[in-house]
């Protein structure tokens, strides 16, 4: 099992990179959130997370891509995806998206959509789960 604390040699990473640099790595690299209707997905997350997202297609597997700030931004990044191979539902893995402010997000989200509603987890701050337009579970995270 990795954790948060796991390093990785920088050398590795850029070919002909002598120096031997020592990063932090957060231990999700990439998510995939299965849907079996593209634009309707993007247009709820893209409406309900207040972002835009980078519509690609790789092999003809259609995706599209949550935005990354490289080296300026905290967590791990991923895709829609339309995959034979990924189901969306309500008990597939559960991905967190880390909000501003939870009760902006939740009233841009219809009231039977909400799953969990706000909930105080102390110091860590505060989550909900919703259902997304593909019937995935997806949580909400605030500090």
């Amino acid at each position: 099992m990795f954790s948060a604390q796991d390093r990785v040699s920088s050398a590795s990473l850029i070919e002909g990179w002598e120096e031997s640099v020592e990063v932090n790595m957060n231990p999700v690299g990439w998510f995939e959130i299965a849907v079996t209707n593209m634009e309707r997905a993007i247009s709820f997350y893209e409406k309900t997370l207040g972002i835009e997202l980078n519509r690609q297609e790789i092999d003809g597997t259609q995706m599209a891509w949550f935005p990354v700030e490289e080296g300026s931004a905290y967590g791990a990044t991923g895709s829609l995806i339309i995959s034979d191979e990924c189901k969306p539902g309500a008990s597939a893995t559960l991905i967190y998206f880390s909000v501003e402010n939870i009760d902006e997000v939740l009233a841009r989200v219809s009231g039977s959509a909400i799953l969990t509603q706000k909930t105080s987890i102390g110091e860590f701050g505060l989550y909900a789960h919703i259902e997304d337009s593909e019937g995935n579970r997806i949580g909400l995270h605030s500090h």
